[in-house]
């Protein structure tokens, strides 16, 4: 087989690198600022970086902004004041960091994670009236809903759609255009801008009122982060066996080894009894079967990670009266039964009058409820309140806010 030809040499001189018309790009920068101040110090954080290898803009994780020259060309102002807004909200909202804590399958294809991301910043972007460029991804091109977060856009991203690239520090793979990292922004003066534009996010809402509400709502979770409640549930449990656990008492049924050192005396060794727990479920009429099969599953995940179980636990079923009592030790043996009024007291009365007291009773309820006037003693009760807004309970039970929709 012949070689082929080799191609023809051109005698035309290379085309120049294109020059970044840097006060273009300024200016953009300066309207979205002067448009937007609550992100004013997170646009000025920005180093700029011209570069032709980068698609259009991006940003690494160290609050650099990779612009391709051609790209400010080819746009007008408006829409790259758009894109400014676009690339920081990236870098504001750790997409890389969340990024880096997704599952290695979905890390692979960095194009998915990075349409996920654009769509939960495009809403806000789009439902502002800011100019965006043609063939920006929103969740509406995927029949998805406004206002989640990326992690629940990805599931439903099909691979292949897009090739969107807003850098590593928007889907966490480093690009071939990064440069080093030294003498950036780190992790801590970036925590620093995010808490500052989170607070001038809440100083503007309280002042205008013209903040979007994905802006709202991740700098409230910024300023005021919601703890997860199965890690709440799960310390509260934890502490309260380790406790019912340091309950140590003197027992002749293994008698202790030191009595080998005197003939005739039986001396009692001492026994750190496992706790036993005792599940209270509301089943009236405001509880729907969803919401508690779901927090029951939950609580026996926690319970299981504990190291609670081997049949130590009991659930009982209650509304006004106590319908089912059953020790188990799986959530598939637990029977549900009720549906008329509320009150928890009889529930926990009957958990406390069970052949084997618990040390530990958990209540599952949405808080209407009385509840017992006193505290009981040896005994600790723990309230995971399913639903927003639920009452809260007296000061000496500890209170866990469950989500009633959990996913």
């Amino acid at each position: 087989m012949p070689a082929e030809p080799a191609p023809p040499v051109s005698s035309a001189p290379a085309a120049p690198a294109p020059v970044l018309d840097r006060a273009k790009l300024l200016a953009a920068r300066l309207r979205a600022a002067s448009d937007r101040p609550y992100l004013a110090s997170a646009l000025y954080s920005l180093t700029v970086v011209p570069s032709p290898s980068v698609p259009t803009m991006g940003v690494d994780r160290y609050w650099r902004c990779y612009v391709n020259p051609a790209f400010v060309d080819a746009h007008p102002v408006a829409e790259l004041a758009g894109v400014w807004i676009h690339e920081v909200a990236h870098l504001l909202r750790d997409h890389h960091g969340r990024a880096d804590r997704l599952a290695h399958t979905d890390r692979q294809d960095h194009h998915r994670v990075n349409i996920a991301q654009d769509c939960e910043i495009n809403d806000d972007l789009l439902s502002d009236r800011l100019s965006l460029p043609a063939g920006r991804v929103e969740p509406k091109d995927y029949q998805l809903p406004n206002g989640q977060l990326f992690e629940q856009y990805l599931p439903h991203i099909p691979a292949g759609t897009h090739h969107v690239n807003c850098g590593s520090g928007a889907h966490g793979r480093p690009m071939p255009w990064d440069l080093p990292a030294a003498g950036q922004v780190g992790e801590v003066e970036a925590a620093a801008i995010r808490r500052q534009t989170a607070q001038a996010i809440r100083s503007h809402t309280r002042s205008r009122g013209t903040v979007p509400a994905g802006w709202r709502r991740w700098a409230d979770e910024l300023l005021e982060p919601t703890v997860d409640w199965r890690t709440a549930l799960t310390g509260a449990v934890r502490e309260a066996a380790a406790w019912a656990s340091g309950a140590a008492d003197y027992t002749y049924h293994r008698p202790s080894r030191r009595g080998a050192a005197l003939r005739g005396v039986i001396l009692p060794s001492l026994r750190r009894p496992l706790p036993r727990v005792a599940i209270v479920v509301d089943t009236s009429g405001s509880m729907s079967d969803d919401a508690l099969a779901a927090v029951l599953a939950e609580v026996g995940g926690v319970l299981r990670a504990v190291g609670v179980g081997n049949n130590r636990v009991s659930v009982l079923a209650c509304d006004a009266d106590v319908h089912a009592t059953r020790r188990v030790s799986t959530v598939g043996e637990v029977v549900l039964a009720g549906g008329g009024g509320t009150d928890m007291r009889v529930g926990i009365e009957a958990a406390l009058a069970t052949a084997q007291r618990p040390n530990i009773v958990i209540v599952l309820t949405d808080g209407y409820t009385p509840w017992p006037e006193a505290s009981l003693g040896q005994v600790r009760v723990i309230a995971g309140l399913v639903g927003e807004d639920a009452p809260v309970p007296p000061p000496w039970i500890e209170s866990i806010a469950i989500p009633a929709a959990l996913g």
